[in-house]
């Protein structure tokens, strides 16, 4: 180099030395790393922002009966999440979340996700924070032994929580859990938990009496909500007890024992509300693997979640690690190379834990708790229990915090001067990851394309094909609707759900004979597969349904008879039935029936209705309207009920009372011209004239907006 040459650089360094200290001195603000983690956050989850209602959001978030009303916060405790499935999925929280998206969003799905969106970028800030508190524990000794001054060592830490919270809330890997409505419940638990442990440590930091109780109490209330979220919350609470106990060396035993009490009075508060709702056996179909194929399978999971956390590609819903045929004998599963590199890949996961763990330098520490982390939340879904899968995304929510923490204990052995680059290659990093969940996002856009990227990228299972189907069906697509069923049952001979499917195409297209024979068999069989399928029941509702449309309601009947006994306490089969009774028997020979269903669920919104309207047919006027008026308030958005009074007050000829209450219905559904017309034909009737042209000309106006994209079309 020549002299002119070191000149320069001399002269440059000094330059870029002081744009990098002020760079790096204004990025050390919180509010603005908060900020870049919102900014993060949402903005790689926007393509799902439009998307429609998928799976099982369509019941959760559309169909669900407890959701309509904030009167029913306190009954969401007493049920599963699934009313007709045998899944013990116990998660008040997340119906409660729901309830509050309809409140103020009504069935519209945009709402939804931002809500879920919400709830990870909320997880993602308070896991910034509490990364703050956990590595100032475990990053102790790197900064001693680097000699780092005070200012050095807090800002490199702050540096560290900020990157690898960052990198936990772009990461793709993440996304059933967001983009999916139905996965918030592992937001949700996440929130609670982060929210939890961060009170607590602040509680320990509160010198007055009475606000550090007061804290304690909202941390405890937290870690029960956590509990209440979703079953996984009871693994935060381990890793919270494996850190008191294994790494918090400021708190005393006695401390830990107090905590290690608070925590099991909030497991035994959590164990007395599950046993709120009804009993029921939780049912997994057997799969009957033995220990040797077990071991296979936790190495196959824990190599797949290894390669997504570093390398999040090919992405899907409905993954597997399995191969029926690749797991009968030994020669068999020797020959199948293409998940066996997952066994390999799994091992290695394994021996760079341990490598870390017993490798000593100042970031052990982080690496040992990082490692003990992600494998103590990994024991629950790496097959070694009876699961729904074997492998799925959103189970790495939480582990993936202990895989970035081991990460950061990595980092921590970094020499001085490498830390510019390996911020360098976090930033990359984010970025990236960034760009594969924007894609990965766009997957939830609507459930065709849902089904058909799920399909491509692998996710080949029978419940896929069936949902796929049911799409193409309802859009009139019905010959390709019957070769994805029928493709599907030459694979799964024996599923229940794509039986039926198969059977109402088929009878929608005219093939009537095969229909019949196939719907005779999915109802005989309902009955056995109920324990390992739901709503199973729908074969036998559509078999009445069939003999109904032959005009043979008497068997009809006997068929809804039969099913009520197999299957009590579905509103579905007691409606049809009593309306069955109502047109045969009239009014009065189905009361009992609606009566006794919606005394047993108060709740129901429905089941409220169709009692008024059998007393209305009665001429029980009182009753109906009782009636009517206990359904309103258990769906704060639905109008019938309070058409169904306002029609009762006109045929009363209380017309002032029937208009108070169609303004009611308008107030609830200001979009539905229907809603405007009830009410213009009120005021007629009252001799309002002038008012009811301007109300009915405002629902025309209404009308004909609606129906002006359709013309256009």
């Amino acid at each position: 180099m020549t002299g002119t040459e070191s000149a320069g650089v001399l002269t440059r360094s000094p330059r870029l030395e002081a744009v990098w200290s002020n760079l790096a001195s204004y990025s050390q603000r919180p509010w603005l790393r908060c900020l870049l983690l919102v900014l993060f956050g949402a903005g790689v989850h926007i393509p799902a922002l439009q998307g429609e209602l998928i799976w099982d959001d369509l019941y959760l978030a559309r169909d669900n009966p407890l959701i309509k009303s904030p009167l029913l916060i306190l009954e969401t405790f007493r049920h599963y999440l699934f009313p007709d499935s045998y899944a013990g999925h116990y998660r008040p929280l997340q119906n409660i979340s729901y309830i509050f998206d309809y409140l103020i969003w009504n069935t519209e799905s945009y709402g939804y996700h931002l809500s879920s969106v919400l709830w990870h970028v909320g997880s993602g800030v308070l896991l910034y924070f509490l990364l703050k508190e956990l590595l100032r524990s475990l990053g102790t000794q790197w900064f001693v032994k680097r000699g780092d001054d005070l200012s050095h060592a807090v800002s490199a830490r702050l540096s560290a929580a900020f990157f690898f919270a960052l990198l936990w809330m772009v990461h793709p890997v993440h996304s059933a859990a967001v983009d999916y409505i139905s996965g918030r419940a592992d937001s949700l638990a996440f929130f609670f938990a982060s929210a939890g442990w961060l009170l607590y440590i602040q509680a320990r930091k509160t010198a007055q009496c009475w606000l550090r109780v007061a804290t304690y109490a909202l941390a405890s209330l937290s870690g029960l909500l956590m509990l209440c979220s979703r079953e996984s919350g009871c693994m935060w609470m381990l890793v919270f007890l494996l850190f008191t106990f294994c790494f918090d060396s400021k708190l005393i035993l006695k401390g830990k024992l107090a905590v290690l009490a608070a925590c099991l009075v909030i497991v035994a508060a959590y164990a007395g509300l599950r046993q709120l709702p009804e009993s029921r056996s939780e049912t997994v179909t057997p799969t009957n693997y033995n220990p040797s194929t077990r071991a296979v399978l936790m190495l196959r999971s824990l190599g797949d979640y290894g390669r997504l956390m570093v390398f999040p590609s090919n992405l899907h819903m409905e993954r597997s690690v399995s191969d029926s045929a690749s797991l009968v004998s030994g020669r068999s599963w020797r020959g199948a190379i293409r998940l066996e590199y997952l066994s390999l890949l799994g091992a290695a996961v394994l021996a760079v834990f341990a490598f870390g763990g017993f490798w000593k330098g100042p970031g052990q520490n982080a690496r040992i708790f990082g490692a003990s982390w992600f494998l103590l939340t990994y024991l629950p879904i790496s097959n070694l229990f009876e699961l729904n899968a074997t492998v799925a995304e959103h189970w790495l929510y939480l582990p993936s915090v202990g895989f970035l923490i081991f990460l950061a204990g990595v980092a921590f052995e970094l020499p001085a001067r490498f830390r510019r680059s390996a911020v360098a290659f976090a930033c990359l990093s984010v970025m990236a990851l960034s760009a594969r969940s924007l894609i990965r996002s766009s997957d939830w856009v609507d459930p065709i394309t849902f089904y058909q990227r799920t399909f491509l990228a692998g996710g080949t299972s029978c419940r896929v094909g069936v949902n796929l189907a049911l799409l193409l069906s309802k859009q009139g697509e019905y010959g390709r609707a019957e070769t994805i069923l029928r493709k599907v049952l030459r694979v799964y001979p024996d599923y229940p759900v794509a039986r039926n499917n198969l059977a109402e195409v088929l009878f929608r297209q005219g093939k009537t004979k095969e229909a019949e024979v196939m719907f005779d068999s999915a109802s005989r069989t309902a009955q056995a597969d109920r324990h390992e399928y739901p709503r199973t029941w729908t074969a036998a509702l559509n078999v009445a349904h069939l003999r109904h449309k032959e005009k043979d309601d008497p068997a009809a009947l006997a068929v809804m008879e039969k099913a009520r006994g197999d299957y009590p306490g579905v509103w579905e089969l007691i409606s049809f039935e009593a309306e069955l009774l109502r047109q045969n028997r009239g009014p009065a020979a189905a009361l009992s029936l609606v009566q006794d269903f919606e005394r047993a669920h108060w709740w129901h919104s429905g089941a409220s209705i169709a009692l008024g309207r059998l007393f209305s047919e009665m001429g029980d006027v009182v009753r109906a309207e009782a009636a009517f008026r206990h359904a309103s308030w258990l769906d704060v958005h639905d109008a019938e009920a309070l058409n169904l009074m306002a029609l009762l007050s006109i045929r009363q000829n209380r017309l002032e009372e029937a208009c108070k209450t169609q303004r009611r219905a308008v107030a609830r559904q200001p979009d539905q011209p229907r809603q405007y017309f009830l009410l213009s034909d009120i005021l007629t009737k009252m001799g309002r004239a002038e008012e009811a042209r301007t109300v009915l000309a405002e629902a025309t106006e209404m009308k004909a907006i609606a129906g002006a994209p359709a013309a256009i079309n």
